[in-house]
């Protein structure tokens, strides 16, 4: 794979290069003399904050969104919107003006066009961080989760995400996936990333987590998430464990409402705790906290984000963790719901939070926290110990001796076939057969090479690939069958279902993706309208794996799960279809009968194989 050399081997490196050239002393690292070291480079780091204005001070505790493609020369309509949100016209305007210690990607704040845009973009940001009055680099961040969160889609290297890795059930796979992810975004200068999900999924209406979760056993997930922080802070950046103290276990979405989270003080540390200790002792750079209540480990029912009992009590306390802890977006409704905007970042850090994330009004939250430290209530002494934890990250991340990338780098790096290929490999061992009557999988070419493939067309987590039934079609193509492409939509009408029925007539076969089914879906419709043609009807979950549920008594002849929507799942489903591959994964959650919730309809570790 066309990782570079462990540039977290270089890290450490980095690190006593840094101490060396203050002390004039190299360290050999896990020595006495590394700790030293340590010690050496956090004088050297107390030194530069001592340098700092407190304008400066606050600016570093921020991670801020802002348009555009270019960090000086944006199109016009991201400077009216840089200007109508933020105030400032450019990426190095928001640096210069607020001395911000971070930025966050976004595809829709067209910040990630290509891989070589995307470097041009983060050196452009390095650049303004180490022109200001004390030069600092910036932590340059993105929600690169894979599966249905990612901001930097094709050509880069698209990969399962958790659950899909959770029903591949390997943590070396995990670990790789996270190694091949966090190489290219290192390459295009994306030095934090903010994954992988820590949340043990363990409700089936979770709105926001699902498959975003590696399943609902609290040890699998804990392995899997130890094995992506390996893997991504292997390749050289930082992992982020997302949402202390576990946001699996909710009906609410966090960015709409404020989660309550039921879970007594031993269900918690029974269930939700593990993945997170995991992280802990595999190293984590950062960790993300949740916009949820927890009655039972704070009584005042403040947000998680606001919390200390929870943030300093629980992590810093008793999960002995001493790294960076960033918000999870403060324009989320879950955090803005008990208190203004204004007193929200000035909380959070009184909470035990370093990084503030993408406040929806940077101006306000700024002055709130510079304010409040001028008037006392937020020491200065405490702001400089999260300042302290964020540059010790920059430090390790080697920002200081190098924060730039190159186009030949990202070429060498980003897409390549290695990359692509063990994508596809590992994607393979995710798909999961549920159902499989009368044995029609493996699809023969012989008997059913006609085939129509109907569903839902959900918009493309990265905005660059699918749509979904056109590229089913055109890997059933590829794999020698003849393939037409319908979408029905995720409510197909009455209209859609009889033109699906009418493209049925003369097809050998018809795959039907379906997309979060409901009791009341008119999905259920459509595969009972296709499965009264005749013709044998394969359901595919290209979502969340509840769907099967659902489905009973529809009369589908084969059932599978592909946890997500994105290419590599969707070829890789069609290669198991087609049997070009055996059908490798295994449920990582349990999936509730839709008519009596409480009775197991396929328990966790459920899967089918081709081979007797």
């Amino acid at each position: 794979m066309h990782y570079r050399t462990s540039r977290r081997t270089l890290l450490t490196a980095t690190a006593a290069t840094a101490v060396a050239a203050v002390t004039g002393v190299a360290a050999v690292p896990g020595s006495a003399q590394a700790s030293a070291s340590g010690a050496a480079s956090d004088r050297h780091l107390k030194r530069l904050i001592a340098r700092m204005s407190l304008e400066e001070k606050v600016g570093q505790l921020f991670v801020m969104r802002v348009y555009g493609h270019s960090a000086t020369a944006p199109d016009q309509a991201d400077v009216d919107a840089n200007m109508k949100e933020i105030g400032v016209r450019t990426a190095a305007e928001l640096i210069s003006t607020y001395h911000v210690g971070g930025i966050i990607y976004f595809a829709w704040a067209h910040n990630t066009r290509d891989p070589h845009q995307i470097a041009d973009l983060s050196n452009g940001i390095q650049r303004a961080g180490l022109a200001g009055r004390v030069p600092l680099p910036l932590l340059v961040s993105t929600d690169q989760e894979h599966g249905i969160v990612c901001r930097v889609g094709e050509p880069a290297t698209l990969l399962p995400g958790a659950m899909a890795l959770g029903a591949g059930g390997s943590p070396s796979d995990a670990r790789r996936a996270g190694l091949i992810a966090g190489a290219e975004l290192a390459a295009m200068g994306i030095n934090q990333n903010y994954a992988p999900d820590a949340d043990v999924n363990v409700n089936p209406a979770n709105p926001v987590i699902g498959v975003r979760s590696f399943g609902s056993d609290p040890e699998s997930v804990a392995a899997m998430v130890a094995a992506q922080v390996k893997g991504y802070q292997g390749a050289g950046i930082a992992s982020t464990a997302k949402h202390f103290p576990g946001h699996g276990d909710t009906s609410t979405d966090s960015h709409t409402g404020l989660p309550v989270i039921t879970h007594t003080r031993e269900q918690w540390a029974e269930l939700d705790a593990p993945p997170f200790r995991a992280a802990v002792a595999a190293g984590i750079d950062s960790i993300m906290t949740a916009h949820i209540v927890v009655p039972a480990l704070d009584p005042s029912e403040d947000p998680a984000t606001l919390s200390r009992p929870i943030l300093t009590g629980i992590l810093r306390e008793e999960l002995g963790y001493d790294g960076v802890v960033v918000t999870d977006a403060l324009g989320m409704e879950g955090v803005r719901t008990k208190y203004g905007d204004e007193r929200v970042p000035v909380l959070a850090l009184l909470a035990g939070v370093d990084q503030l994330l993408n406040p929806p009004d940077l101006k306000v939250a700024w002055n709130a926290v510079l304010n409040a430290v001028k008037s006392g209530e937020i020491s200065e002494a405490r702001i400089e110990e999260s300042i302290l934890r964020i540059l010790r990250l920059k430090t390790r991340l080697g920002l200081f001796r190098d924060p730039y990338v190159t186009h030949r780098g990202v070429d060498r790096t980003v897409g390549v076939r290695s990359h692509l290929a063990a994508a596809d490999r590992i994607a393979e061992r995710t798909t999961t057969l549920l159902a499989n009557d009368g044995s029609l999988l493996p699809l023969s070419r012989r008997s059913h090479r006609n085939i129509l493939v109907v569903g839902a067309d959900p918009a493309s987590p990265s905005g660059t690939t699918g749509p979904p039934t056109t590229t089913l079609a055109t890997a059933f193509g590829e794999l020698g069958y003849t393939a037409t492409a319908l979408s029905t939509g995720t409510a197909p009408t009455q209209a859609k279902i009889d033109e699906a029925v009418a493209a049925a007539t003369g097809k050998d076969a018809v795959v039907v993706g379906t997309y979060n089914v409901s009791a009341t879906s008119s999905q259920r419709t459509l595969v009972r309208a296709l499965v009264a043609t005749g013709v044998p009807v394969i359901t595919l979950a290209i979502r969340n794996p509840y769907d099967i549920a659902q489905l009973a008594g529809t009369g589908y002849a084969a059932s599978l799960a592909a946890y997500s929507w994105t290419d590599v799942e969707l070829r890789a489903a069609a290669r198991v279809i087609a049997g070009r591959a055996e059908p490798g994964g295994r449920l990582p959650v349990p999936v509730q009968r839709a008519d009596a919730p409480a009775q197991t309809l396929y328990p966790v570790g459920y899967g089918l194989s081709y081979r007797s």
